[in-house]
């Protein structure tokens, strides 16, 4: 597995640098494709980022915007993921971005997959970026430790591109994209900000079981370079 560290003073400097990076491979990706796509996380951490990176001058006609994954609720809930990207990424310059959204409506994320695996098919693979975050439990994407379909997210033969996910530590059922569709990526980048994610980091670094700490299922990973971005 190859990682490369960025290791930055503050989250200022941290959404600056990540902002240049995500948009350097957006436009390599549209010079060379004619269009890009981007998967990306939810959480407080990445808003500066993101908030950044809609600045950036880019072809955003030509760029698809999907989640990394999901809470199963509405997308005007406080909660969503995607009311996240669209208050903080979906503006200024980024307005002009395509953007797929994981939930459906249907009552739960369990009947609601046929139709956001549908949707997701139409996300130009591989992606330009994927980036992820952590958190504190050692979770990527809705992959939760105890999360009832934890084996199958990580699994790197499975050939479902998205899976409901309940777990404890979840709060609300969430739909997340599996491990193989999130290899399939120019640039994978893990996001990771405050002394104590840093901590968290630095265990999932060690050894250990994946099921522990699912971040490993990236850490560990042998198909594309990691690299991970990160501020105290």
């Amino acid at each position: 597995m190859t990682i490369h560290r960025h290791d930055h003073s503050g989250r200022e400097a941290v959404a600056e640098a990540l902002a240049d990076r995500v948009a350097e491979e957006l436009s390599g990706a549209i010079d060379d494709d004619g269009q890009a796509s981007l998967a990306v996380s939810g959480g407080s951490t990445p808003k500066l980022f993101f908030e950044k990176l809609a600045l950036r001058d880019l072809d955003w006609e030509h760029v698809t915007i999907t989640l990394v994954d999901e809470r199963w609720v509405p997308a005007d809930h406080e909660r969503s993921n995607a009311r996240l990207a669209r208050e903080h990424l979906l503006r200024a310059k980024a307005a002009a971005a395509r953007f797929v959204p994981l939930y459906t409506g249907a009552p739960t994320p369990e009947d609601g997959v046929g139709a956001a695996i549908l949707h997701v098919e139409t996300v130009l693979l591989p992606f330009a970026s994927v980036v992820l975050g952590m958190g504190g439990d050692g979770h990527t994407a809705s992959w939760f430790p105890g999360g009832d379909n934890l084996s199958a997210a990580i699994d790197p033969v499975t050939d479902m591109p998205l899976l409901p996910m309940r777990a404890e530590a979840a709060g609300e059922p969430r739909i997340t994209f599996t491990l193989t569709p999130l290899l399939k990526t120019r640039s994978l980048i893990l996001h990771v900000e405050g002394e104590d994610k840093l901590t968290v980091l630095e265990a999932a670094l060690g050894e250990g079981p994946v099921e522990e700490m699912p971040i490993r299922a990236i850490l560990r990973q042998s198909e594309v370079p990691l690299d991970i971005y990160t501020a105290p």
